[in-house]
This record gives structure tokens, C-alpha cells and sequence, in this order.
């Protein structure tokens, strides 16, 4: 049995204070960082100069390892003996393949410490002052990407949607929403890079939200939040049909992205 070891180390959303004490102490103490592109990266500016970092991360428009690359990379560094990090953005368990990742090193006999982080899910619309559940709001959430289909989606109107990697996709969902029986008038708010110095959140309905956030050149990353607990967002207002602050210049960003 190899002497190495891998930890899935959930970061947190992208301010890097949040990640946990464990998750910062196994980041300390490791020989290899192999690193999403979303998540803490200011971490990674801490590292040693004699730690290696492979960055895996998927980025719109250019190539990125696949996920079998991913596994196999963590089993051949532990099995050279390296104390290996993954480090993830929010949760590994949270829609961050982590499951996959702990079974492909199990199965190849490598042990696997899992730290949990803060999940963007709930992290990035509570920055923007939105809870996901609130006495006579919400009393339950679910949390999908927005690749995903909605027929499992709760109907309620005490009910919270979260969708994570959702941008590009707002106008298909937001009409599937209203086709499968969600009111065009449920309160919708998208906080783009949240906890972060370039946070904006643009706040509307479920029917015309797609166009304010077409208009508004919202990008990934981003958070969508759809329900009634969006009106107790910090910028909301009974009136709030659209943005609350003025358009991102053209100039900052290039294709629909950040540069």
C-alpha cells in the first residue's frame, strides 16, 4: 500500500477565508494541489514553491482534463508517494463529482480523507442577503445545475430553486419553469462572483429574467435563485422588475465571459 494519501477538500465559494481549518491545514502539508479553476484560488498564492499544482479546471472555450484524466492523475501521484489535495470550489459532494473521485481511488486501493466545505449554493445567495429557507417564505430547497432536467422540481410556491451552472441556459429553464406550472411572477435573483469584491446581483421576475440578464451581460460564475425568498435580497424593492445597477461595460468581458 502506497504511503500517499488524497484529500477532497471542499474550499468554499471563492473568498478563501472560508475554507475549513482542516481543509487549510491538509493544504499545508501538501506535495501536489490539483485545483479547480472555480472556488478559493487566492489559496493557492500560499502554496510552497516546491508544491506542484495541476490545474483541471474547466474553462468555456478551452480544453480541460476530462474526469477519467482526473482520477487517474490522483492515483498515479499518491501512488508515488505524494500527499495529494483536490481542491474543489463550495463542496466535493455538491454537484462537484467527488463521489466519482473518492470511488475511482478506493477501488484502486488509496485512501480518501473528504473535508466538506461551504457549498456555493447557499453561500453565494446568502452574500447577496437572500436565505433559502425563510418562516413563510421557503421551507425547503433543491439545488440542481442547469443542465439538468426539471420535471423533479417542486411547484411549490414555499419552495426554493437553486441553479448552479445555469447562465447559459436561463432562457430555456425559466420558460420551462413557467410551462411546467411556476408562477411568471416568482421572484428571481442571479448573483454573479459572490463573497468577491466584483459581486452584482441582478434581481427580476421568472418571466423576463432571462432578457435582464442577456442585457445585463451576466457570467458565469453565477448563482440563480428562484423564489419567494429572493425579495428579502438586499437590493429588492415591491417595484423591482429587472436591474438594480447599472450594465457591466462591454470592454470587461470577452464572449459572454470574464476574461
Amino acid at each position: 500500500m502506497s504511503t500517499g494519501h488524497v484529500a477532497l477538500v471542499g474550499g468554499g465559494p471563492a473568498p478563501s477565508e472560508l475554507i475549513t481549518v482542516r481543509g487549510r491545514e491538509l493544504l499545508t502539508a501538501a506535495d501536489v494541489v490539483v485545483a479547480d479553476r472555480l472556488g478559493p484560488r487566492g489559496l493557492l498564492d500560499e502554496l510552497g514553491a516546491d508544491v506542484e499544482v495541476v490545474e483541471v479546471g474547466k474553462e468555456p472555450g478551452r480544453q480541460s482534463a476530462t474526469q477519467d484524466e482526473i482520477n487517474e492523475l490522483l492515483v498515479d501521484r499518491v501512488r508515488a508517494g505524494r500527499r495529494v489535495v483536490r481542491l474543489k470550489g463550495g463542496d466535493p459532494y455538491v454537484l462537484g463529482r467527488g463521489g466519482e473521485e473518492r470511488e475511482h481511488c478506493r477501488a484502486h486501493g488509496v485512501d480518501v480523507e473528504v473535508v466538506p466545505g461551504i457549498t456555493s449554493a447557499s453561500a453565494v445567495p446568502a452574500a447577496a442577503g437572500i436565505p433559502l429557507t425563510h418562516r413563510g417564505l421557503a421551507r425547503g430547497f433543491t439545488v440542481i445545475t442547469g443542465h439538468e432536467d426539471l420535471d423533479v422540481v417542486p411547484r411549490s410556491a414555499q419552495h426554493t430553486l437553486v441553479i448552479l451552472m445555469g447562465v447559459s441556459t436561463l432562457p430555456r429553464v425559466s420558460r420551462q419553469l413557467m410551462a411546467d406550472g411556476h408562477d411568471p411572477e416568482t421572484p428571481v435573483g442571479v448573483v454573479e462572483s459572490g463573497g468577491t469584491e466584483a459581486q452584482r446581483v441582478t434581481l427580476g421576475r421568472l418571466h423576463s429574467i432571462a432578457e435582464t440578464a442577456a442585457q445585463r451581460q451576466v457570467a458565469n460564475p453565477a448563482v440563480i435563485v428562484v423564489g419567494q425568498v429572493v425579495t428579502l435580497a438586499d437590493d429588492w424593492t415591491d417595484e423591482t422588475t429587472g436591474a438594480t445597477t447599472p450594465p457591466r461595460p462591454a470592454s470587461d468581458t470577452k464572449d459572454g465571459h470574464r476574461p
